[in-house]
């Protein structure tokens, strides 16, 4: 991987409000975040505690779905959202099947960018590279993403644990819709997402003091998930809770049978 220079994004790092990659970094335990993640993270924790859990039932459907594309035939990804590198990464899981993975990585949190030289090693048979970009901005994505990838063959895009921060007035399923239009048939949507559906009043309270520090929380139905894969076609078992989706492929979660996670997973083939 040919990285960015890591000194320059530091000086551009906010700590004065919470991130999400961060917080998601801290549930997972890393040393990657501030004072202000672990405290919003903690009242996250105190409405919920599976919050943790959430976090590595996420990542550990990532794992699975991954493994699952690059068994069957995917050798590209474009990973949106990427959160802080907390190994195992996706080009990881990806390259232990298929050394000749290629791997895009895209945040918009400049901490990511300061670690990603570092942390995101390819094989020699691979590539792996990082993008600073959001996923409202899709055309950049896209722009840069196609220096890595052959657009021209199929790609797996995964927007995992991301699109419940991304709001309706920001057209979450427009941007998806418009990134997916960008991939030749063949290629796959691999998505989690959180939603109320299991705990109403916990969200709903989750969803008013990450308001107050000017984080968007979107969470969305089963219906409202499931309309980000309208037009692909679902692989088995279509729409499932996240650690249900081909538990076979991963090592269990711990504590995962502590009730119901909430949170939706799923892969889509593109026809």
């Amino acid at each position: 991987m040919t990285g960015p220079d890591p000194t320059a994004a530091a000086v551009h790092i906010d700590t004065s409000k919470p991130h999400p990659a961060r917080m998601y970094d801290w549930y997972l335990g890393g040393r990657d975040n501030y004072p202000v993640d672990e405290a919003m993270g903690r009242q996250m924790l105190a409405l919920d505690p599976r919050v943790p859990v959430m976090a590595r039932v996420n990542r550990a459907f990532m794992h699975r779905a991954t493994r699952w594309l690059a068994g069957n035939g995917v050798r590209q990804f474009l990973d949106i959202g990427t959160g802080i590198p907390t190994e195992p990464n996706l080009h990881q899981v990806a390259q232990e099947v298929a050394p000749d993975a290629r791997v895009v990585y895209c945040d918009n949190d400049p901490i990511v960018l300061a670690h990603a030289a570092a942390l995101l090693r390819s094989t020699p048979d691979g590539v792996t590279e990082y993008l600073q970009a959001d996923v409202r901005d899709p055309a950049a994505i896209v722009e840069g993403a196609r220096k890595i990838l052959d657009f021209d063959r199929p790609v797996a895009l995964s927007l995992v644990a991301l699109l419940h921060f991304v709001s309706d007035e920001d057209g979450a399923h427009e941007l998806v819709g418009r990134l997916l239009a960008e991939l030749p048939s063949g290629s796959y949507l691999m998505m989690t997402h959180a939603t109320a559906d299991f705990s109403p009043a916990e969200s709903a309270a989750a969803t008013a003091k990450l308001k107050a520090v000017g984080v968007t929380l979107a969470l969305r139905s089963r219906e409202e998930f499931t309309r980000f894969f309208d037009g692909l076609d679902l692989v088995e078992p279509g729409v499932a809770v996240v650690p249900d989706w081909h538990p076979e492929l991963g090592e269990p979660v711990p504590c995962q049978e502590d009730g119901v996670i909430p949170g939706y997973g799923a892969v889509g083939r593109k026809p």
